[in-house]
């Protein structure tokens, strides 16, 4: 295929966005949000026209282009395989879902919110696509300018300091790895990832370059004890801000380890384990611990992010074919559930102007299109067989006994602790007795919160049933990470 179909999926909402800006329209003016909306189901249906063209059978990059950009030095150079289309049609699907969810959230500026919504969808996109460091770096920094003003503009009180912790903490970590990536270009002569994949990093650099990628992806992820800026980020940001740092911004470090630190890095990656296991346990158990003594729903679902997330690296480095996959679905799950969540809770403090759970009590018997819901999501993110949260941690959980039983059950642990906060979170909020009046006078889930849960709880359920599409889809992608992996340490290993 000669036609620059990634550049089209990259671009496409940036060139909408840019139309927007010079658009006449007035501050209320409906058109631009369904310019927004058209242009953002638009990048999502071509999304899914790449992942069903996706060759399932070859873990080769495909729709590969490749194009100078700095005198040969750097290339512009996009490619897919089954792990990087899952998540940019997550990335694609979310998008849509943010921008209808703004219609009830923002009330200001929703022109200019709309345009950095889509600015930053072409960032993630092309942080997925990729194939080129420089090109990596440089979409996975630039996600942080629509970011911060997402959060600093449109948040709440706080959103000021909110916004500069977030991206001062983001901006340092990656400080490293791009002194990682000049490094890499001195060692190899490339930043073609392709090409050091075959090249091989010197054993003696892989561990300072190993820490150096790591300290960014950490952040981003995040892990502990890195991990502060998160809360305090979804306290203040907009509903859509929340949905998409929780759905799809976090999942760039996943991505991050499955793409560079593994391939470039396996002997690195081996060495590390004890600490991955380490930080990633902690992040389980210590995380869930915080969230049961939140009064904050949006505090209480960002400490069960890093919670998590801690179930995703501790996948990740069991280099079994269990583990990363698991850790996959639980991203993509993650991405679905967190999302839903944000969003019902958004749905609330647009009618009552507050995110504490001592507000709430009672909504099922005034809300129960909402409370309903809201229970499927919570169930969701417990774990609840069934839905997609199950088998992500199912996943995680085998791979990671094949490897340390104890580290498997440790990690249990946060299992049952995950359903201490999200059960009781669900009982101080839905059930029980009414203690404010003002809930007796609300009204329940409109048409477009309707359009918007029914659709995250559809897919929540039909993967929860039928994970088939999806684990297809990375299957090839993860035998042949593993294989080389295990190929590089057992080379390795024979020297010696």
């Amino acid at each position: 295929m000669n036609f620059p179909i990634l550049s089209t999926l990259i671009f496409l909402p940036l060139i909408s966005s840019i139309f927007i800006f010079f658009s006449k329209s007035k501050e209320n003016n409906k058109s631009v949000v369904y310019v927004s909306l058209f242009t953002s189901v638009a990048t999502f249906v071509l999304s899914l026209f790449i992942w069903y063209s996706l060759d399932q059978t070859s873990s080769d990059f495909q729709f590969v282009e490749e194009k100078s950009w700095i005198n040969d030095f750097i290339k512009f150079k996009l490619g897919v395989d089954g792990i990087s289309i899952l998540f940019i049609v997550l990335t694609a699907f979310i998008t849509p879902i943010c921008i209808i969810s703004c219609v009830n959230s923002v009330k200001v500026r929703v022109k200019e919110f709309l345009i950095a919504i889509l600015i930053l969808e072409t960032f993630m996109i092309g942080v997925f696509c990729s194939l080129d460091l420089v090109i990596f770096y440089l979409f996975f920094e630039a996600g942080l300018i629509p970011m911060f003003l997402i959060i600093g503009i449109w948040g709440g009180s706080k959103r000021v300091y909110s916004a500069f912790k977030f991206f001062l903490y983001t901006l340092l970590g990656s400080v490293l790895m791009l002194v990682a990536i000049i490094l890499i270009y001195w060692l190899t002569g490339t930043t073609d990832i392709t090409q050091i994949y075959e090249i091989k990093i010197p054993k003696e650099y892989q561990n300072i370059l190993w820490l150096a990628f790591f300290s960014s992806f950490a952040v981003k992820m995040p892990m502990w004890p890195v991990h502060t800026w998160l809360p305090d980020a979804h306290v203040e940001a907009p509903t859509a801000g929340s949905v998409i740092l929780a759905a799809i911004l976090l999942k760039m470090a996943g991505y991050g380890f499955l793409r560079f630190s593994i391939p470039m890095f396996p002997l690195a990656s081996d060495f590390f384990i004890p600490l991955i296991y380490t930080l990633s346990i902690i992040a389980i158990i210590y995380t869930s611990l915080v969230a049961l003594m939140q009064d904050d729903m949006k505090k209480l679902i960002a400490y069960s992010s890093v919670a998590h997330m801690g179930y995703v690296t501790l996948g990740i480095f069991t280099f079994t074919k269990q583990g990363i996959e698991g850790s996959i679905f639980q991203m993509i799950s993650h991405g679905l559930i967190s999302a839903a969540l944000f969003i019902c809770v958004g749905v609330v403090y647009d009618r009552l102007n507050s995110r504490l759970i001592s507000t709430y009590g009672g909504l099922v018997h005034y809300l129960p299109k909402y409370s309903l819901l809201f229970v499927v999501f919570a169930l969701a993110s417990l774990g609840l067989p069934g839905t997609t949260g199950f088998l992500g941690e199912f996943l995680v959980l085998t791979g990671t006994f094949q490897k340390s039983y104890i580290a498997a059950l440790l990690a249990t642990i946060g299992v049952v602790l995950g359903a201490a906060y999200m059960l009781w979170l669900t009982k101080r909020v839905i059930f029980g007795n009414v203690k404010n009046e003002k809930i007796k006078k609300l009204k329940d889930i409109n048409i477009s919160e309707k359009i918007i849960l029914v659709s995250l709880a559809f897919f929540v359920i039909f993967f929860g049933f039928y994970p088939s599409p999806l684990i297809e889809t990375v299957n090839v992608s993860v035998d042949n990470l593993i294989n080389n992996y295990q190929t590089d340490i057992s080379f390795e290993i024979s020297k010696k």
